[in-house]
């Protein structure tokens, strides 16, 4: 065989694979910064506040239920802002926080639910869940 004939074979596969893989769903991460998220307000958006620290393992876990969630269609529209526990203290304070890995679920500028210390897939479920209703 010929080395571009297998280089044909290969990019064949590989577009096969890529096609049938469809769009991926993913819930949008940012940086929290104040003009962003009014903005997502202002437009009515699904949010999620992440109050996280990189040393907290709650906050692992949640992550990783929150990436496992991610790949669901229906959350693909929320955008998640994530608190720097330790380097936003003005931030953290003024969603009225108090701990790293609390959870805060807005749909606009109303604020659905909020959990704090939660790794249970169904209420981060339930937490996501609320920041879609209209």
């Amino acid at each position: 065989m010929h080395l571009a004939s297998v280089a044909s074979a290969v990019l064949l596969a590989l577009l096969i694979a890529v096609a049938g893989a469809g769009p991926a769903a993913a819930l949008e991460k940012r940086k929290f910064d104040a003009a962003s998220f009014k903005a997502a307000q202002s437009s009515d958006k699904s949010i999620l506040i992440d109050i996280t620290a990189p040393w907290c393992p709650i906050c692992k876990v949640q992550h990783r239920v929150l990436d496992s969630l991610a790949k669901r269609p229906e959350f693909k529209d929320i955008i998640i802002f994530e608190v720097d526990f330790d380097t936003q203290k003005d931030v953290v304070r003024s969603f009225n926080a108090r701990l790293q890995a609390t959870l805060i679920a807005f749909k606009g500028s109303k604020e659905t639910q909020r959990l704090v210390g939660e790794t249970g897939t169904e209420p981060i479920e339930m937490l996501l869940e609320s920041s879609l209703k209209k």
